[in-house]
């Protein structure tokens, strides 16, 4: 491993490694049907991002917590039964896993998505072994109030040092998170997210393989 390569990368999912969107749509789709609720925001990519709650309550327009159950209820029955299977997956993506880690980085995931889902959909794609650690809000007992807390919560349980890990993500909460632990941040810039709108000093990636020539890796 050379100066110029971390020992480690946290990579967002949704958004930087797959494209999950048209399946969280139609199985958000499927849950408001079933309740009977007409969303009052788009149901577009813009809603994606956030907890499941969240998404929900946005597109019901109030937070209450029974529509809220009945409503996830519904979603994660869809999602976990046929909606993961329509992941798809960013060009270059597989590729670039798999250089860094043939150079010897610990690769971790750091996500809102449940950890349900996101195992399913690393089996579905053949690319659990790849990475080192998968960790969600809601695989923490009790689960992380945000995703800073969730960064730091990795940080400390693998033991890895700030300045020789880096972060790929394409939302603001990620530039934050990656801001708020100290970690080196590299938007993914063909997510749906909008990672560098603040102007804070960010690495926009165009396509994964720039993230290999960063650590020093390919041409």
């Amino acid at each position: 491993m050379t100066s110029l390569q971390p020992a480690a990368v946290l990579f967002d999912f949704d958004g930087t490694l797959v494209d999950s969107a048209e399946s969280v749509l139609a199985s958000l789709a499927h849950a408001l049907r079933d309740s009977n609720v007409t969303p009052v925001v788009p149901l577009t990519r813009n809603i994606i991002g956030p907890p499941l709650r969240q998404t929900l309550a946005t597109l019901a327009g109030r937070d209450d917590v029974a529509l809220i159950d009945d409503l996830a209820r519904v979603f994660r029955a869809d999602y976990d039964s046929v909606g993961y299977l329509r992941t798809e997956v960013y060009a270059g993506v597989p590729e670039m896993l798999q250089s860094l880690r043939a150079a010897g980085m610990q690769l971790h995931i750091v996500t809102n998505k449940r950890i349900a889902a996101t195992h399913k959909i690393l089996g579905h794609l053949g690319w659990t072994s790849w990475f080192s650690g998968i960790y969600a809000l809601d695989a923490l007992t009790p689960p992380a109030p945000d995703k800073p807390h969730l960064v730091r919560h990795v940080l400390q349980t693998e033991s890895l040092a700030a300045p020789q890990t880096w972060m790929v993500g394409d939302s603001a909460e990620d530039q934050r998170s990656a801001m708020q632990n100290a970690l080196r941040f590299f938007a993914a810039g063909w997510g749906y997210g909008n990672a560098a709108m603040d102007g804070a000093d960010t690495v926009t990636l165009t396509a994964p393989a720039q993230l290999l020539r960063a650590a020093g890796l390919g041409g």
